[in-house]
């Protein structure tokens, strides 16, 4: 499938290994020092790009968490779904190891529904983007883990130049957030490039 310029820059944008160590050294009480590995991953290629994220704190990069995978898809809008892994152990450690991502098919995932974001563009001058995304529902994003149901708000802002995630988990009786981004966004810099894998 032929992708729009927008896709393609989205996924580039998404595409690396990233970290927040500026703003966990501004605001240590507030934001943990976390490492974000976003890699392509070679399935459903006939109308998507699809990405595999998880994170690790960096004093433990050997105990990653929050798999999942983002498929972008271009639709009215474009779109991106999230799917979580059936056993996320046959996952973790994908950021870090080339050999997990080729493992990954479309029966080891399952689609969340509810948990589909649209994607607004904006373009500049310089024919770079900014990238802003809102929940297409207003049906609260639904995870179940280990026999226990979640409720997770995602979104996320991307440029060329930094990725800011406000993923956080919702208190389903108060609606309150209870971890991930309780003061503002998370805000990433890219260290690793990851775009080339993409195969545009």
């Amino acid at each position: 499938m032929s992708f729009s310029p927008q896709v393609k820059a989205l996924a580039s944008y998404l595409a690396g290994e990233f970290d927040n160590k500026q703003q966990a050294l501004e605001q240590p009480a507030w934001y943990v020092h976390l490492r974000l590995w976003i890699k392509p991953v070679p399935i459903f290629t006939d109308d998507s790009l699809t990405l595999f994220a998880e994170q690790a704190n960096v004093i433990k990069l050997d105990q990653p968490y929050r798999p999942r995978i983002l498929r972008l898809r271009q639709r009215d809008e474009i779109e991106v779904e999230f799917y979580m892994f059936e056993d996320i152990t046959t996952a973790r450690g994908a950021g870090q190891n080339q050999d997990l991502i080729q493992q990954i098919t479309p029966e080891k995932i399952k689609f969340l529904p509810n948990c589909t974001l649209k994607v607004a563009t904006e373009q500049f001058a310089n024919g770079k983007y900014c990238f802003k995304t809102t929940p297409v529902t207003d049906t609260p994003c639904s995870v179940t883990y280990q026999g226990t149901t979640f409720q997770v708000f995602l979104g996320f802002e991307a440029t060329a130049d930094e990725l800011q995630t406000f993923d956080k988990g919702i208190d389903p009786k108060t609606g309150k957030g209870t971890w991930g981004a309780l003061m503002g966004a998370y805000r990433f810099t890219k260290r690793q490039d990851f775009s080339a894998e993409l195969n545009l």
